[in-house]
C-alpha cells in the first residue's frame, strides 16, 4: 500500500492557491573551484544522494472521488533533469539580479503532477560564484521521511563523499480501483476519516485548518492562549502571486559581543535588530509610532536537545517592541518575553526531528513555515524562523558554500517572512516579500544592518 500523505501534509496542499504558493526555498551561494562547478557535476551529485531522500522521486495522486487523502506514488517517468535546472545572469552578474530572480522563481507554483522539488544552478555571478536555488514543497518536507534536499548535497570536506547511488526501479503505479480499495478499507477501520475527507475535498478551509491544528496538537492550544489579536500592521494585507527578495549578511560575532554586554541569547539579539530595523522602516513609511507601538512576530526556532544537530521546532508569539527607541532597552524587552515563555513551560514542539547529521538548517525552516502557514493573521504581523547552523566551511562537488539564506514563504495575507541563518561565522537574512505591499523591501534589508550597528554602540569596546 503506498503511503498516504499525513493530515497535515495534506492541508497544505487543499489550503495552496495562486497567492501562496507552499514552497520553502533557500540560496546558497558557492565560490567556483578551479576544477569548476558546472550543471553536470550537480546533477550528478543530485542523483547520488537522491536514495538519501526517497520522497524526491515520488509525485502526489489523489484518490478518485477524494475517499482519502492522496498518496505518494513513484514517479515512473522520474527524471532528474526536470528538477535540476540552469540558469544564468547576465553581465555583471550582481547580487541585485539574483535576487530579482530568486522572487520569479519563488513566485511560481511547483509542478503538481511531478514530484514536488525543484533546484536552479545559476551561473555567471560576479566575483567567481555561483548560486544554487532550491525549491520543497512543504508537503514533501516533514523532517523524518524527507528533509530538504539542501541538507543531503552538502559535505563537511571538499572531497565528496562516497556515493551512495543505488538501482532505482520504481514501484508499479497503483490503480484507482487499488486507491479506492485501499481508502474503503481504511474508512472501514476509521469511519470518521470518510466524512473528514470528503469535507477537505470540497475546500472546507473551517474543516481544513481544524485538521492542521489538530495535527500539530499542542502547538494550536498554545496559540490559544495569546488572547489579544495581533497589532494592525502594513504587513498584514491582501497579498499578489508576486514575490521580492532581499538579503542581508551580518557576523555572529556581533550579536555574541552584544549577548556578553546585555545579556539574553544570541536569538534575542536577532529580534531586538529586527524590531529596530521595522521600527525605522515603519517610520520611513509615515506610519504612527507610539512608546507602546508592537509588532507580533511568530518565532519558529530550532530547539537543540543536546544531540548533534537534534532537536524540535518550537513555535513563540513575541510582541517586538518597536515602539521603544532605545536599542538596549528593546533588547530586554524582547529577552524578557523570550525568558517568560521558557519559564513558564509555553513552549511546546510542533514537531520532533530525528538527530540530523550535516547541514540541517533548509529542513527546519521548512518546519517553521510549517507551523506559521498553518495559523491565521490575525495571531500576528510577521514570521521570522532562526536557525543556527553549523561554524564550519561546507562544500558540494568540491565547491565552498560562502552564504546561505533561507527563503520562508509567505502565509495567507502577510507581505512579509524573514528567514535568519547563522553559518561559518555569519548570521543571513533572507527577506520575503510580496512584490505590491513591500516595494521597499530592499529599504527593510538595509535598516537591518544599520540596527545591527546601532547595538553595536552600544557594546563596550
Amino acid at each position: 500500500m503506498p503511503d498516504r500523505l499525513s493530515a497535515l501534509d495534506a492541508s497544505f496542499l487543499y489550503l495552496e492557491d495562486s497567492t501562496t504558493p507552499m514552497h520553502v526555498g533557500g540560496v546558497a551561494v558557492f565560490r567556483r573551484p578551479k576544477a569548476g562547478f558546472d550543471y553536470d557535476r550537480l546533477v550528478d551529485l543530485i542523483e547520488e544522494r537522491l536514495s538519501l531522500v526517497p520522497r524526491y522521486r515520488q509525485k502526489v495522486v489523489p484518490v478518485p472521488g477524494r475517499l482519502a487523502r492522496p498518496v505518494w506514488v513513484d514517479d515512473q517517468d522520474f527524471d532528474v533533469t526536470y528538477h535540476v535546472r540552469r540558469s544564468a545572469l547576465p553581465k555583471p552578474g550582481h547580487d541585485g539580479q539574483l535576487h530579482e530572480l530568486v522572487a520569479r522563481l519563488m513566485s511560481r507554483p511547483l509542478d503538481h503532477s511531478r514530484p514536488l522539488w525543484e533546484v536552479y544552478l545559476v551561473e555567471g555571478l560576479a566575483r567567481n560564484r555561483t548560486a544554487v536555488i532550491t525549491k520543497t514543497h512543504q508537503a514533501v518536507v516533514d523532517g523524518i521521511g524527507a528533509p530538504e534536499i539542501g541538507q543531503v548535497v552538502l559535505d563537511p570536506t571538499p572531497a565528496p563523499g562516497p556515493p551512495s547511488a543505488a538501482l532505482w526501479m520504481p514501484r508499479p503505479a497503483p490503480t484507482g480501483l487499488q486507491l479506492v480499495a485501499d481508502a474503503v478499507a481504511e474508512a472501514v477501520q476509521r469511519p470518521g476519516e470518510l466524512v473528514e475527507n470528503v469535507r477537505s475535498a470540497t475546500m472546507d478551509t473551517v474543516a481544513t485548518v481544524r485538521k492542521v491544528t489538530g495535527a500539530l496538537g499542542g502547538l494550536a492550544s498554545a496559540l490559544r492562549t495569546a488572547a489579544t489579536p495581533a497589532p494592525v500592521s502594513p504587513l498584514n494585507v491582501r497579498i499578489s502571486p508576486q514575490r521580492r527578495f532581499a538579503v542581508t549578511r551580518t557576523r555572529l560575532d556581533e550579536f555574541r559581543a552584544i549577548r556578553r554586554a546585555h545579556g539574553g541569547t544570541v536569538n534575542d539579539g536577532v529580534l531586538a535588530v529586527l524590531s529596530g530595523a521595522l521600527r525605522t522602516w515603519l517610520l520611513s513609511r509615515g506610519e504612527v509610532v507610539t512608546a507602546q507601538t508592537t509588532m507580533r512576530a511568530m518565532t519558529p526556532m530550532s530547539v537543540r536537545d543536546g544531540g548533534p544537530g537534534g532537536g524540535q521546532v518550537a513555535a513563540y508569539l513575541v510582541d517586538l517592541p518597536v515602539g521603544e527607541p532605545n536599542p538596549v532597552v528593546r533588547l530586554h524587552h524582547v529577552s524578557h518575553a523570550m525568558r517568560a515563555h521558557q519559564e513558564s513551560g509555553q513552549q511546546v514542539a510542533a514537531q520532533t526531528l530525528v538527530r540530523f547529521s550535516g547541514f540541517a538548517p533548509p529542513t527546519l525552516h521548512a518546519l517553521g513555515a510549517r507551523a506559521a502557514s498553518s495559523f491565521s493573521r490575525r495571531l500576528f504581523n510577521v514570521v521570522v524562523t532562526n536557525v543556527p547552523g553549523p561554524q564550519v566551511p561546507l562544500y558540494a562537488a568540491g565547491a565552498k558554500m560562502i552564504e546561505m539564506f533561507p527563503v520562508v514563504p509567505l502565509a495567507k495575507n502577510q507581505a512579509l517572512s524573514i528567514g535568519v541563518t547563522s553559518y561559518d561565522g555569519g548570521v543571513y537574512f533572507g527577506l520575503n516579500a510580496d512584490r505590491d505591499a513591500m516595494s521597499d523591501v530592499d529599504v527593510l534589508a538595509a535598516m537591518v544592518e544599520e540596527s545591527v550597528e546601532e547595538l553595536m554602540g552600544t557594546v563596550s569596546q
